[in-house]
């Protein structure tokens, strides 16, 4: 079991997300933007973080710089609605997100690469 901070402003996704990974046994912690994550993440780090790339007050790519600046080998996958074409999904592999994901994405993909990111 590991501990994932999952970072995403929609309360939708956030919802069907962190059931998805409670069910394959993990804890999950929430956040609603990443200003909230990287204060979450200083005060008791986990072993995964996934980000949302565009959300209000600190975007997904402000807060993979944040916290690869401050914890250089925590693992993050990035997820983002937003189209591969307009370079924010590379721009997030490029700071440092092991994974990227474009929603929607199925739950085998997800399960797939938290597996993965966790190198289990």
């Amino acid at each position: 079991m590991a501990r994932i901070l999952l970072i995403e402003d929609d309360p939708g996704v956030r919802t069907t997300v962190e059931r998805l990974l409670s069910s394959a046994g993990h804890k999950v912690i929430l956040a609603a933007d990443g200003w909230e994550g990287v204060r979450l993440f200083r005060a008791n780090p986990a072993d995964l973080v996934i980000t949302d790339l565009v959300m209000p007050n600190q975007d997904g790519i402000e807060t993979i710089a944040a916290l690869k600046r401050e914890f250089p080998n925590v693992p993050i996958i990035a997820i983002s609605g937003m189209t591969a074409k307009q370079g924010t999904l590379s721009a997030a592999r490029h700071l440092g997100a092991v994974a990227v994901l474009e929603k929607p994405f199925t739950n085998e993909d997800l399960v797939k690469v938290v597996r993965e990111a966790l190198g289990s």
